[in-house]
C-alpha cells in the first residue's frame, strides 16, 4: 500500500511539473536582429564571427539587465538599439552604408504597444542615435515622422548627440559603395538593418528598428524601417515586430502590421503568422528579408528567407542565445 502511495505521489508530482512548465511563461523577453541576407557559414572568419556574436550578446545582456530591473520595454528597445547603432558591424548608425551620392542617410522608428504611440525619423545625417530621436518624436512632439533637416533640428533641440556626417564613415561601408559604383558589388543582398522587440514585466510590448538603408540607394530614398506598420509595429493585444529586408517590398506588403493583423483577425499564432508572411507571401514575389517578433504571451518568432540573419533572444532566465546562419 505504501509503495502504491509513493508511486502515486511521484506520478502526481511529475504531471504537476510538466503542466506548470508548459503553462508558465517568462517574466520578460527581448529579441534582436542585426540584418538578414547573404550571411552564410564560410563568409566570415572565426574572428569576425566572434565579433558579431560578442556584440549581439552584449546587446542582449544590456536588455536583460534593464528588464530585470523593472525598466519598460521601450527603455530596453532604445538602449539595445543604441548599442547596435554605435557598432561599425551593422548597417545602422556608425556602420551605415553610403547612398549613390556618397552620403550616409539614416532612418529609425519605435512603437509603444500599450498606447500605439510611435515615432520615427528619416533621411538624417547628423544624429548619432536615430532610434533615440525617433523616441523623442513619439514622446515630445505631436507627430509620428520627421525627416531630414527638420528631424535634425528637433533632435538638437531635444539635447540629443549631434555629430559631423564623417562620424558614420567606415572603411567597410565605403568600399562597398565603391564596388557598387563600379558595378562589381557582390554584397547587395545583405540587409544590415538592426532591430529589437521586447515584452516587459508589466506585459507591455515595444518594437524599434534602425538602418542606413541600401548601399548606393537613390538620393532621398526612404525604406520600410521608419514606416510604422511596414518595418516596425507593436500592439499589446497581439505582438511586436521589427523587420529587415528589401524595404520597398516590406512597405507594399505592410509586413509588420500584416503579421499583427493575421493574429488578430485569423487567430493565428505568432509563428504561423510571421512564417507565412516571410516564407510564403514575400517569397512568392522574390522579396528577401526577415523579422523578429514577440507575442503578448512571450512566444517568439524569427523567420527569414535568406541564407542567414544575425539574431538572438534572451528570456528572464538570463541566458542569451545568438544565431548567425540558417542552421
Amino acid at each position: 500500500m505504501k509503495i502504491k502511495k509513493n508511486i502515486f505521489l511521484l506520478i502526481f508530482t511529475f504531471v504537476f511539473f510538466v503542466a506548470y512548465s508548459q503553462n508558465s511563461k517568462p517574466e520578460y523577453v527581448l529579441v534582436i536582429h542585426g540584418g538578414a541576407g547573404s550571411i552564410y557559414k564560410g563568409r566570415y572568419s572565426p574572428e569576425e564571427e566572434k565579433e558579431y556574436i560578442d556584440k549581439l550578446t552584449e546587446a542582449l545582456n544590456l536588455g536583460d539587465s534593464l528588464l530585470r530591473n523593472n525598466k519598460s520595454s521601450l527603455d530596453a528597445v532604445e538602449a539595445v538599439i543604441n548599442i547596435l547603432e554605435n557598432s561599425p558591424l551593422f548597417n545602422s548608425g556608425k556602420g551605415a552604408v553610403f547612398t549613390s551620392e556618397g552620403k550616409n542617410e539614416l532612418d529609425a522608428s519605435i512603437m509603444d504597444g500599450k498606447t500605439l504611440n510611435a515615432g520615427a525619423v528619416a533621411g538624417v545625417t547628423t544624429i548619432k542615435n536615430p532610434i533615440s530621436a525617433a523616441r523623442k518624436v513619439m514622446t515630445n512632439s505631436k507627430h509620428v515622422l520627421l525627416s531630414g533637416k527638420g528631424a535634425e533640428k528637433f533632435a538638437a533641440e531635444q539635447g540629443l548627440k549631434i555629430v559631423e556626417p564623417s562620424y558614420f564613415y567606415t572603411e567597410k561601408s565605403w568600399n562597398s559603395y565603391l564596388r557598387r559604383k563600379k558595378k562589381i558589388d557582390s554584397d547587395k543582398e545583405k540587409h544590415g538593418t538592426v532591430g529589437c522587440v521586447a515584452l516587459d514585466k508589466f506585459g507591455n510590448l515595444a518594437a524599434g528598428t534602425s538602418t542606413g538603408g541600401m548601399t548606393y540607394k537613390m538620393y532621398g530614398r526612404v525604406g520600410d524601417s521608419p514606416i510604422i506598420g511596414a518595418g516596425t509595429y507593436a500592439d499589446n493585444n497581439t505582438c511586436a515586430v521589427s523587420a529587415t529586408g528589401h524595404g520597398e517590398f516590406f512597405i507594399r506588403n505592410v509586413v509588420a502590421y500584416d503579421i499583427s493583423a493575421r493574429m488578430k483577425y485569423l487567430n493565428e499564432s505568432i509563428e504561423e503568422s510571421a512564417n507565412y508572411v516571410i516564407n510564403e507571401k514575400l517569397k512568392k514575389i522574390n522579396a528577401s528579408g526577415g523579422v523578429i517578433a514577440i507575442d503578448k504571451n512571450a512566444n517568439i518568432s524569427m523567420p527569414f528567407n535568406t541564407s542567414g540573419m544575425f539574431r538572438g533572444y534572451i528570456r528572464s532566465d538570463g541566458v542569451p542565445k545568438v544565431f548567425l546562419y540558417k542552421n
